[in-house]
């Protein structure tokens, strides 16, 4: 078009830029109903017995459209559970932040992120139980790498509740180490634990029991009590 000269009618300004964003909404959408439909064929057959013609028959795709996606069937099942520690490194954060200073409100808030986490993806869970041995060693590596990541606040909490006298010296490791065997002991016993309570109910249980464990005879007056006495309040990691 020649400068100066009035340009023909277009969409609605934005309109352009907002496309991007949705193709990405549907990659993602697709993306998600695949690894659904990997996850339940998985967990019914076995990671060996299921072959891609199955998952794009599940999924109502084309095997090339899966093949778009993701590379083969070990790309899939690392995708599950790299899917549930994205999660957790997204929620539990957040969860903990948003829980202020208390080591016992963060505390607290991320034993309920990581259940609500384990929750949204009980069939991702068990499969990550079953077949996670099957990856390769890089693939494992990688896995083990993002799940010490994603236990990095949890721990920071329990450090800051120690220091401020809330919490024993305990192992803060052990302490994660068995929050994140509550969440998903949700997933692997939920044939025994769901008919017999909700996941509130879960979660405040475990969590009394976590905190029985390991809070201080002190408790939470040590934590005001630090508070008062300190303008910047427990100490930044």
């Amino acid at each position: 078009m020649s400068r100066g000269m009035p340009s023909t009618p277009t969409a609605p300004k934005g309109a352009a830029t907002g496309a991007a964003p949705a193709r990405a909404a549907r990659a993602e959408a697709r993306r998600a109903q695949i690894l659904a439909a990997a996850t339940d064929l998985m967990q019914e057959s076995g990671y060996h017995a299921m072959s891609m013609q199955d998952l794009a028959e599940r999924a109502g795709i084309s095997v090339g459209l899966a093949y778009q996606y993701f590379g083969g069937k070990e790309d899939l099942l690392r995708a599950v559970v790299v899917d549930i520690l994205e999660d957790f490194r997204a929620q539990v954060p957040a969860a903990i932040a948003v829980a202020g200073g208390d080591p016992v409100a963060r505390v607290t808030a991320g034993i309920a992120a990581f259940c609500a986490v384990i929750d949204a993806k009980r069939a991702g869970a068990r499969l990550a139980y079953r077949e996670s041995q099957t990856l390769p060693p890089e693939g494992r590596a990688l896995l083990q790498r993002l799940e010490q990541e994603t236990n990095e606040p949890l721990r920071e909490a329990i450090l800051d509740g120690i220091e401020a006298g809330v919490f024993r010296p305990v192992d803060p490791e052990l302490v994660v180490h068995d929050v994140v065997m509550i969440a998903h002991g949700w997933a692997l016993k939920h044939w025994n634990l769901g008919p017999r309570m909700s996941l509130s109910d879960y979660v405040a249980g475990q969590t009394d029991l976590v905190l029985a464990a390991i809070t201080a005879p002190a408790g939470p007056a040590a934590f005001r009590s630090a508070e008062s006495t300190s303008p910047t309040g427990p100490s930044a990691r």
